[in-house]
């Protein structure tokens, strides 16, 4: 599958994956399992959203 998320956009998959999971923990509700979807594309550079609408925010030379 072709990647579509850069590094920048990877970044703040990361970072917003973590502050829902901190906040999952903090206030000891399941919606901290939610932070797996922006962890998990993050982890393998692939947003299934993205692919329907052909948008990818990779640098052309990264993509290669």
């Amino acid at each position: 599958m072709k990647k579509n998320i850069g590094s920048t956009d990877r970044w703040f998959r990361v970072i917003l994956g973590i502050v829902i999971a901190v906040l999952g923990i903090v206030y000891q509700s399941w919606w901290g399992l939610l932070a797996v979807l922006p962890l998990g594309t993050a982890m393998i550079k692939v947003c299934p959203a993205y692919l329907p609408f052909g948008i990818s925010t990779m640098k052309e030379e990264q993509n290669k």
